[in-house]
């Protein structure tokens, strides 16, 4: 199942009422959906276009016409590759032969990619590496595993000379967010957007002037809510069996992003200090290595 229509599914248990039925009927028939306008759906569905538009707005577009622009081109995604809607992420099966493993980690990869693609607001994007670029200081902030995301991000920043910080320790991670200002950007890392230390460490950030950043999956959270511009990957991973295997691959996947965005702009700055950082590394190592 493509990012909107799985994440709907997923949160049709969070939902009012008058949320559950329309994204219900969403679901149902996402295809005649983007067709209408609001007032049409509103009657189909038994509610007020306010609700609609709320209901938008929880799921992070801009309003009706912002959702059916991403619903539409999902649904072409999908159809463009003859696949299902109720396709699903292959969750771990005991005994599987490790030919069908390999198969089903492809596929699960693959797809938190993609869907991970099409949830990127270009828009949105542009001005996370601007901001990255121009901070005085970047703060990254992630537990468990989105600790690993914000650590390779971290690699990545300090070999071309950016001042970053990235801490696992939560309360290293609120000594850092306090000492913040507006020149600088805090980045927050949580798959479910609804860990407590990551939350805590965004909120002193940006109670301390810092702009601040999520990456979380796609949906409503608590950790995007509080973002100044939340980044979204894909919602596919979901149990207790899923090992933080295709969250992971999606997360680094907008890493990358963010990564090679930054060298792009600032191409001239940023790529001879990459390029000096590695040849002083083999430098280092290979003179090590012959004493």
């Amino acid at each position: 199942m493509a990012a909107i229509l799985h994440t709907l599914q997923h949160e049709l248990s969070k939902l009012s009422p008058l949320e559950h039925k329309l994204a219900q009927h969403i679901l149902a028939a996402p295809s005649e959906v983007v067709h209408m306008g609001i007032t049409d759906l509103a009657e189909q569905c038994a509610v007020s276009p306010a609700t609609i538009t709320r209901f938008c707005k929880v799921f992070h577009f801009k309003g009706f016409p912002d959702f059916k622009v991403h619903l539409a081109s999902e649904i072409a995604q999908v159809g463009s590759k003859g696949e299902s809607h109720s396709s699903a992420y292959q969750d771990i099966v005991a005994g599987n032969p490790l030919s069908l493993i390999v198969e089903a980690m492809q596929a699960n990869h693959i797809s938190s990619i993609r869907d991970t693609t099409s949830l990127l607001d270009l828009t949105k994007l542009n001005k996370v590496v601007d901001l990255l670029c121009g901070a005085h200081r970047i703060d990254l902030y992630g537990m468990a595993t989105s600790s690993i995301i914000a650590q390779d991000f971290y690699q990545k920043l300090i070999r071309i000379g950016v001042n970053c910080t990235a801490f696992s320790d939560s309360h290293m991670q609120i000594t850092s967010a306090s000492t913040l200002s507006q020149s600088d950007v805090a980045l927050a890392i949580s798959y479910s957007g609804e860990t407590p230390e990551t939350i805590d460490a965004l909120t002193c950030a940006g109670n301390n002037g810092a702009t601040t950043i999520s990456i979380t999956s796609y949906g409503s959270n608590t950790l995007a809510s509080l973002a100044d511009l939340p980044l979204f990957s894909s919602s596919l991973e979901h149990g207790m069996r899923r090992g933080d295997m295709a969250s992971r691959i999606s997360q680094l996947h907008i890493i990358d992003i963010l990564f090679t965005g930054m060298l792009s702009k600032q191409f001239e700055d940023f790529v001879p200090k990459l390029e000096q950082s590695y040849i002083n590394v083999q430098h280092y190592r290979k003179k090590r290595g012959g004493q």
